[in-house]
């Protein structure tokens, strides 16, 4: 059973505390993917985060707040086997590799790489995962030794229709502003040090 609480918590934090550090990172030039920590037991929010390759193009948005969660304090860090990993995108193979690294069980993931391809214009996780590993897409384990991902969206499809309805509408409005943001990018990409804009 798909727990509902889980998923409004989620989209709470992408809208709400991604949103906003991506519309920021955004207007500096950087992608528009962005991660969170959660605390399993509470689900209060650890630490979120954005896509930072204006710095460095390994600071992808799920690196970049791993980078940040590990300069947080000891004492302010949760172990990651206690935490939940949120992902605005579904996580490249860089990032798939550092969450494995860094000891999450989980992640979830609210947009696909083929999202990323057709509706963001952003290929190049699919391109890697196919040329580099000669993977097709989604040709990662989605569940495995080390974790196991989920996809909002396919959690919520899931789901009774009256509960179902309001979290598609929901996730529509969470898109819309992605989408905007993702026309800001495409916009000023041109000008940016990103090998793979």
């Amino acid at each position: 059973m798909t727990d509902i609480s889980l998923i409004d918590r989620l989209l709470d934090v992408i809208e709400h505390d991604i949103v906003p550090k991506t519309a920021e990172g955004v207007a500096h030039g950087n992608k528009l993917f962005g991660a969170a920590i959660l605390r399993k037991d509470d689900r209060s929010l650890v630490l979120a985060e954005t896509n930072n390759e204006i710095e460095n193009p390994l600071w992808h948005g799920e690196v970049h707040c791993l980078k940040r969660f590990y300069e947080m304090p000891k004492a302010e860090r949760v172990d990651t086997e206690d935490a939940l990993f949120l992902a605005t995108h579904e996580p490249c193979s860089l990032c798939l590799s550092a969450i494995t690294w860094t000891g999450f069980d989980n992640f979830y993931y609210l947009f696909s790489h083929e999202d990323s391809r057709d509706s963001f214009a952003i290929p190049h996780d699919l391109k890697i995962l196919k040329e580099v590993f000669t993977l097709d897409p989604g040709g990662y384990n989605a569940e495995n030794a080390y974790w196991k991902s989920f996809s909002i969206r396919r959690l919520v499809r899931a789901l009774p229709e009256a509960e179902r309805e309001r979290l598609e509408a929901r996730i529509g409005k969470i898109s819309a502003r992605y989408d905007e943001l993702s026309g800001s990018y495409q916009a000023s990409k041109a000008g940016n040090d990103i090998p793979l804009s």
